[in-house]
């Protein structure tokens, strides 16, 4: 049986619930999606591996590829979506659904729409002659913890020479972003009745210098970090999410903290964060409280690739769009750890990603299509 068309390919998957979230109780497993990929790349004569996650089961990445040599493209894109609530949602999250030139759905546009691109646009070369490989990835729970990237890199595979990782960009090239973690911040003081503070020792008091030394320590970024191809040109630190304590009348003995920390390419994640705990230890000191910093999923490093590379140029010259940056980050920097020229670029708006009524536009399909097509012929077809 040959893949399905274009747009009953994207209802199946949309069709496919594959939500990962750091909760265990919203998270789900991706193989309906990896299933339904690799049967339609095996009929159009790609060989398909699936690789399942280590330590999680109902998670697997899936590294399907068409023609022989070395070199070669990868088209790369991750099977999960982000938690929903169909209660904001004017039609079902997991129907496609067209309206106003929209196709609405849970994932068209970030990100399982960029798969059923990517095979019409190999489908076009099914009686073709390969000078170099073709392969599509498929990665598990890029949104909770980027997992499926993280075995890739472990595993040392897939190999090319480039990557295009299928985001939605609007079809602009992207060289680069910015690094992001997510860190808990956790005071511990002492609790006692509320109408002596000298029975206990309060964690909101400490948390309060914590913060403080928070914001210092962030215009200190911002001072001395400055990347003017950035839209936000400094790196950003957010703080997200306070719970502290139980009860008014009770001394607060304890406060969790949790921050999102956006990097520059160039800055050493490990130093800065290194250098961020040395500061918040001494606030927690001097308040006689203990502190202790912890990640809440590994670190992502900051991503660049030369702006003036080959794939860029290709990329921009297809497109007609000159190359930029982005803020959000992505699986590039796994990528990029296996040797390829990685660069972002996919149909479909980021204002879209992660929102109720999430959907791509009808008039980027075709484009997105065409310049896949051609940048296969030019980097994996032998044209004689």
């Amino acid at each position: 049986m040959s893949a399905p068309n274009l747009l009953s390919m994207m209802q199946s998957l949309v069709g496919t619930p594959s939500v990962s979230c750091t909760s265990s109780a919203l998270d789900q497993s991706n193989l309906g999606v990896i299933e339904a990929l690799a049967t339609w790349l095996e009929s159009l004569g790609f060989t398909a591996t699936v690789q399942p996650l280590p330590n999680a089961p109902g998670k697997a990445n899936l590294i399907a590829t068409i023609g022989q040599g070395s070199g070669g493209l990868v088209l790369a894109g991750h099977t999960d979506t982000v938690p929903y609530d169909d209660r904001r949602w004017a039609q079902d999250p997991f129907s496609l659904t067209e309206r106003d030139g929209r196709l609405y759905g849970l994932g068209t546009c970030d990100m399982k729409g960029f798969f059923p691109i990517a095979i019409e646009a190999a489908r076009k070369f099914a009686d073709a002659k390969w000078k170099a490989p073709l392969t599509i990835v498929a990665t598990s729970d890029e949104e909770s913890s980027m997992a499926g990237a993280r075995a890739l890199a472990e595993s040392n595979i897939p190999k090319a020479q480039f990557a295009v990782i299928g985001e939605p960009t609007d079809l602009k090239p992207i060289f680069a972003h910015k690094g992001f973690m997510m860190l808990k911040i956790s005071l511990q003081g002492a609790s006692g009745h509320s109408s002596d503070p000298d029975l206990g020792n309060n964690a909101l008091d400490a948390m309060h210098c914590v913060m403080s030394e928070l914001l210092a320590f962030r215009a200190q970024l911002a001072a001395t970090h400055r990347n003017p191809a950035f839209e936000v040109s400094v790196p950003t630190l957010n703080l997200g999410c306070l719970n502290a304590g139980d009860n008014p009348n009770r001394i607060c003995d304890h406060a969790d903290l949790q921050i999102d920390l956006r990097l520059l390419p160039g800055m050493d994640t490990a130093a800065t964060i290194a250098a961020l705990e040395i500061r918040l230890a001494r606030s927690a000191e001097a308040h006689g409280t203990t502190i202790k910093t912890t990640p809440m999923s590994p670190p992502v490093k900051p991503f660049a690739t030369p702006s003036d590379g080959k794939l860029v140029r290709a990329l921009e010259r297809l497109s007609g769009t000159r190359a930029g940056t982005v803020a959000f980050g992505t699986e590039g920097p796994f990528l990029q750890e296996l040797g390829m020229e990685t660069v972002i670029f996919g149909p479909g708006s980021i204002d879209q990603a992660h929102q109720p009524n999430e959907f791509i536009a009808l008039d980027r399909i075709e484009p997105a299509v065409d310049v896949l097509s051609q940048l296969i012929a030019e980097v994996c077809v032998d044209a004689r």
